[in-house]
């Protein structure tokens, strides 16, 4: 069978999985995979693909999630996020402003956006209730927020995988992704705000609402702060020493170590809350796991190649083609985080023709990610429980906010290329 047929069946029956049958998104993957296999008429090696494909990406994952999920539920429960929060509100005076910027500064350390958003969503329904404010409208402020920074800046598990088997340089990747997440996240604020007829100003919330309790700020900032300056580091000098500890799993443990040393005086509780932890970064390792199968298989079939020659054939500008084959992706199966496990296996056969450099091939996929996502996206019933919408009204705000913001992202990286290449 043709390498592109089967990469638009691979893609209908994981949307017919995912979204009809409403099978669990691990065996999606996996049932796919293997048609794939079946389809190529390649099913014994399909097996050693599939397995390869699941150990490489939980061998990159496991101690990355695993560490950021402890630390933000030990941090939510501590208290350390609660300082955080309260400076932030503080700094901003405006509520919904700050919203969003605790989901973008969270979601990264916690390697996790649905973490941030439900870790931060009492005080967006705090915000809420005492300004008169839509509870979807600062719930919509933060969920952007987490998705502006998960989805652009390295070490983001959406970023991480891509930036490994892609070679580029991660201190451009770095600041490159910042360069754009940062104003698409505003925008993102302002896409929340935009129905807001009181202005924003007149309502301040009361950091004594947030109880601090007696944590030092430095037990708070610094778990969190060290290992991104370790990470940064690492990508900036060629020490050994400097190389181990800038890993990101070696940073990320450094943080987890901190915080469990600052929250030892918890006792049993301290273990139940990483016990939690565990459990959670379970279940989105298996996910990814399955993320790394569907995309080990498509790289077996060719199908990147195939997909690759009928995009060259359509002459189409060469930064929208890895965007649009993340947007097939990520429409089809809802995780950003697979979508970028999936799309450089396509993308990478034909970079040399595409002829842009490698950061910007992985950024543009990374705007992608954004859109289209929806009913089969996971991220979208979690905010739409606890924003209390209706679907309709999670799609007007998750749905079409994602989509203003990755193709205002894409157009930002144009810029981008212009100005640093």
């Amino acid at each position: 069978m043709e390498p592109l047929l089967i990469f638009l069946l691979a893609l209908i029956l994981v949307l017919i999985l995912t979204t009809y049958v409403r099978l669990h998104p691990f065996l999606s993957l996996v049932l796919t995979s293997l048609c794939i296999g079946i389809m190529a008429g390649r099913p014994e090696e399909a097996l050693s693909t599939i397995s390869s494909g699941m150990g490489k990406v939980f061998a990159q994952f496991a101690i990355i999630i695993t560490a950021g999920s402890i630390l933000g539920i030990v941090l939510e429960k501590n208290g350390g996020m609660d300082i955080i929060a309260s400076d932030l509100v503080s700094l901003s005076k405006r509520p919904l402003l700050a919203l969003n910027m605790l989901g973008f500064v969270f979601a990264v350390p916690f390697m996790c956006s649905i973490l941030a958003f439900v870790v931060f969503s009492p005080l967006a329904k705090d915000v809420s209730r005492r300004s008169n404010i839509s509870a979807g409208i600062a719930a919509t402020s933060l969920v952007l927020g987490t998705l502006a920074s998960f989805g652009l800046l390295y070490p983001s598990p959406v970023i991480i995988s891509a930036a490994s088997e892609m070679h580029v340089d991660i201190a451009k990747v770095f600041f490159m992704g910042l360069a754009i997440a940062f104003p698409i996240s505003l925008l993102g604020y302002r896409y929340a705000t935009r129905s807001i007829k009181m202005k924003e100003h007149d309502y301040v919330l009361e950091t004594t609402s947030l109880d601090k309790g007696s944590k030092s700020r430095a037990s708070a900032y610094i778990p969190i702060c060290l290992p991104i300056m370790l990470i940064l580091a690492g990508t900036s000098f060629t020490h050994p020493l400097i190389a181990f500890i800038g890993d990101p799993n070696v940073a990320l443990l450094i943080g987890v170590l901190l915080c469990l040393v600052w929250s030892r005086s918890y006792g049993k509780e301290l273990h139940e809350w990483i016990e939690k932890a565990i459990r959670r970064s379970g279940i989105v390792l298996l996910d990814l796991c399955g993320g790394g199968a569907l995309g080990a298989t498509f790289t077996m079939t060719g199908a990147g190649e195939a997909l690759g020659k009928m995009f060259l054939d359509l002459a189409l500008p060469a930064l929208l083609i890895p965007f649009l084959v993340a947007v097939a992706v990520q429409t089809v199966q809802g995780s950003r985080v697979v979508t970028m496990l999936v799309v450089p296996s396509l993308i990478m056969p034909i970079l040399p023709q595409l002829g842009l450099p490698a950061e910007i091939s992985l950024l543009s996929m990374a705007c992608g990610t954004f859109l289209v996502s929806h009913v089969n996206d996971p991220f979208f019933w979690i905010f739409r429980d606890l924003a209390e919408l209706e679907t309709g009204e999670a799609l007007r705000y998750y749905t079409f906010g994602g989509i203003l913001m990755g193709s205002t992202g894409l157009l930002l990286l144009g810029c981008v290329y212009l100005i640093a290449f």
